[in-house]
C-alpha cells in the first residue's frame, strides 16, 4: 500500500477536518475586517449579521451556502474571494413561524452583486416559494457588480423572474437599509411591502450625478430617493422609519399579520376585547353634517380590537386610509375614505394606494371591510390629464376581482361613481351596511338641484328660496336614510354603536366564503 505524505497544515483526522471547519465559518461570520464593521457602524448602519438578529427569533437562523465564493477572474477579483460574496441567505422562525431571508453584507464588495451573489439569493427564493413561507430581503448593496459585467445584469434577472413568480403566492417584503441604485430598485419595487429608513436608505433609478448632467437639477442623494420622498411622494415605500431596531421590529409585527402563503390564512390571535363592545362614542364622534370633518382613524381605533392597527403607505395619498387589523382576532385589511385630507375624495394617488392594497388582501386571504365616506372623485385638468378614468378602474378592478369576505358600510356620504368604486353592492359586496346617517346619490342635494331643477330656479321670482326648497325636496324624496335599503342596495341600517359586533358577526357568517373566478390565463388590469 502506497502511503501518500500529509499535506503540510493540512489536517490528518476528522477532529483536525471539524476544527478547520469551525475556523472557516467564524471567518465567514466575522466577516472582511474588524475595520469594515466599524465604518459601517459609523455610519448608523447595523451588519447583515446584526440585522437578521434583530429580525428572527433568537437561535433559530439556519444559513445557507455560509462557504460559498465568486469564480470570476479579471480586475483584481481572484485575490479577493470572501466567504458569503457579500450576501447572507438561510432561513429562521418569527415567532414560531417559518420565514427565509437574505442579507446584503456592504462590507463585502459594497454588497455589489455578482453571478455566485445572485445565485445564493435565487436559491433562498425557490425555497421560500417551494416551502410556502415569506420572504425577507434586507438590502444594503450597491446595485451590479461592474467586473462581473452582464453575469451581474443576468443575476438581477433572475431576482426579478422570481419576485414575479412569488407574487400573491408568499409574502415578499423588502426593508431598505442602504443604497438601491439602478436596476436593483426594480426587484423592492415588485414585492408586497417596502420598509425604509430615513438617512440611510435610497432608492433611485438614476443618481444624482446622472441627474445633474441631464437636466441641470442639483439634488442630495435622500432628496432625490430617500426615505421621506418615497413615504410620502412616490409611494414608493409603505413604511418610513427613523432607525433600524424600530423599522425591523415593525418587520416582524407586519409578518405576524400575514399568512404564510397564499394556501392559508392569517395568524388568528386571541382577544380579550369584547365582540359586542358598544361603541356609543362613535354616536358624537362623526358628525351628521356631511361639511364637517373628522379624523376616521378614531373611528377605525373604535371599531378594531384593542384600537391597534398597522397603517399602509400611512404619509402617501393620505385622503384614503389602508390598514391591517383584527376583528375577534380574526386579521380584516380596512379601505375607508379620510375626512380630514381632501375631503375624503378618491384621486389618482388614493385610487392606486387602495387597489393594490385591495389585491395584497385578496391575494392572501384577508377579508375587507371598506369605511365610505366619499363626496365622489376629485374635479380638476390635472386628474383629468393625469389618467383619473384609469387610475379610478384599477381599484374597481381589484375589488371586483377579489373573492375574499368583503363588507362596506357607508357612515355618511357615498356619491356618484365613487360610491360604485368603494366596494357597494352593486360589485360585489357580499354585505353593505350603513349608519342613519347616510347619504347615498348620484351627487349632492345642492348639485343635484340646479341641474333638475335650473329653470324652476331660473323662473321663479326668490331664484334661492326655490333653490332651498328644491334642495329639500331632492334630499326628502332621494337621500333620506332609508332610500338605498328600501330599495335592497343596503342590506342594514345599523346603529353607529353596534358596527363592531355587526361587522364581527357578519366576517364569521363569511368565513368560509367560496366564490370562483372564470377560468382564464390572468385578467387585464387598467394600468
Amino acid at each position: 500500500m502506497t502511503v501518500v505524505d500529509e499535506i503540510p497544515g493540512e489536517p490528518s483526522d476528522t477532529r483536525g477536518r471539524v476544527a478547520e471547519l469551525l475556523a472557516l465559518r467564524e471567518q465567514a461570520r466575522r466577516g472582511p475586517s474588524d475595520r469594515a464593521t466599524e465604518a459601517q457602524h459609523a455610519k448608523g448602519k447595523l451588519t447583515a449579521r446584526e440585522r437578521i438578529e434583530l429580525l428572527l427569533d433568537p437561535g433559530t437562523f439556519k444559513e445557507v451556502e455560509q462557504l460559498r465564493r465568486h469564480r470570476a477572474t479579471g480586475f483584481g477579483l481572484e485575490t479577493k474571494k470572501p466567504y458569503t460574496d457579500g450576501v447572507i441567505t438561510g432561513w429562521g422562525t418569527v415567532e414560531g413561524r417559518t420565514v427565509f431571508v437574505y442579507a446584503h453584507d456592504f462590507r463585502i464588495f459594497g454588497g455589489a452583486l455578482g453571478e455566485a451573489h445572485a445565485t445564493k439569493i435565487h436559491k433562498i427564493m425557490d425555497m421560500a416559494i417551494s416551502a410556502g413561507a415569506p420572504l425577507v430581503s434586507l438590502n444594503d448593496g450597491a446595485g451590479a457588480r461592474i467586473q462581473e459585467g452582464v453575469s451581474a445584469l443576468a443575476g438581477y434577472g433572475g431576482i426579478f423572474q422570481r419576485n414575479t413568480r412569488a407574487s400573491g403566492v408568499i409574502p415578499q417584503i423588502s426593508v431598505m437599509l442602504g443604497p438601491c441604485a439602478g436596476g436593483a430598485a426594480y426587484s423592492p419595487a415588485l414585492t408586497d411591502f417596502v420598509f425604509m429608513v430615513r438617512e440611510t436608505s435610497q432608492m433611485f433609478i438614476t443618481g444624482p450625478d446622472v441627474v445633474k448632467a441631464v437636466t441641470g437639477e442639483e439634488i442630495t442623494q435622500n432628496g432625490l430617493g430617500g426615505a421621506d420622498v418615497h413615504a410620502e411622494t412616490s409611494g414608493v415605500a409603505h413604511f418610513a422609519y427613523d432607525d433600524e431596531e424600530t423599522c425591523i421590529a415593525e418587520v416582524r409585527y407586519l409578518i405576524g399579520m400575514l399568512p404564510s402563503n397564499n394556501r392559508e390564512n392569517p395568524p388568528v390571535v386571541p382577544s380579550d376585547d369584547p365582540a359586542d363592545r358598544r361603541g356609543d362614542v362613535l354616536l358624537d364622534l362623526v358628525p351628521a353634517d356631511g361639511n364637517r370633518p373628522y379624523d376616521m382613524h378614531k373611528v377605525i381605533e373604535e371599531l378594531v380590537d384593542d384600537g391597534d392597527f398597522l397603517e399602509i403607505h400611512e404619509r402617501w395619498a393620505r385622503n384614503i386610509i389602508c390598514a391591517l387589523a383584527r376583528l375577534d382576532g380574526q386579521v380584516v385589511g380596512i379601505v375607508a375614505n379620510q375626512p380630514q385630507a381632501l375631503a375624503g375624495v378618491l384621486d389618482i394617488e388614493a385610487s392606486e394606494k387602495a387597489a393594490r392594497f385591495v389585491q395584497m388582501c385578496d391575494a392572501f386571504n384577508i377579508p375587507i371591510v371598506t369605511l365610505l365616506d366619499v363626496p365622489g372623485f376629485l374635479p380638476g385638468v390635472d386628474q383629468e390629464h393625469g389618467g383619473i378614468i384609469r387610475h379610478g378602474a384599477k381599484l374597481l378592478y381589484a375589488y371586483c376581482n377579489a373573492t375574499v369576505p368583503r363588507i362596506s358600510l357607508i357612515l355618511r356620504k357615498a356619491y356618484g361613481g365613487a360610491y360604485i368604486v368603494m366596494d357597494s353592492q352593486s360589485i360585489g359586496a357580499d354585505l353593505t351596511y350603513a349608519w342613519p346617517t347616510n347619504e347615498i346619490a348620484v351627487m349632492g342635494a345642492e348639485g343635484a338641484a340646479n341641474v333638475i331643477f335650473r329653470r324652476q330656479i331660473a323662473d321663479a321670482e326668490d331664484p334661492e328660496a326655490m333653490r332651498a326648497r328644491m334642495v329639500k325636496e331632492y334630499k326628502a324624496e332621494l337621500m333620506h336614510p332609508y332610500c338605498a335599503a328600501e330599495r335592497g342596495l343596503v342590506d342594514d341600517v345599523i346603529d353607529p354603536a353596534e358596527t363592531r359586533e355587526v361587522l364581527i358577526a357578519s366576517l364569521a357568517m363569511l368565513r368560509n366564503k367560496h366564490a370562483d373566478l372564470p377560468s382564464r390565463k390572468h385578467g387585464n388590469p387598467p394600468q
